[in-house]
């Protein structure tokens, strides 16, 4: 199982951008199917990705806070 705390606990308390987008990380979680555990997402300034439990991400969403940074 991948540790989500290790691979992206960093990215919340620094300017560290995520790769992909190039926004800070706002938050990050496991996704389910209702029964298992089928991939994690993470959440930045502008979008929503969703991964595999590979790492291999699967796709990626604009999405909106509210917050104001």
């Amino acid at each position: 199982m991948i540790n989500l705390h290790e691979r992206y606990g960093h990215y919340l308390n620094s300017n560290r951008k995520h790769d992909i987008t190039g926004e800070r990380v706002l938050g990050y979680g496991w996704e389910d199917n209702g029964k298992d555990i089928c991939g994690y997402y993470v959440l930045t300034e502008k979008h929503r990705m969703l991964f595999d439990l590979s790492g291999a991400l699967q796709y990626k969403e604009g999405w909106s806070s509210g917050l104001r940074l």
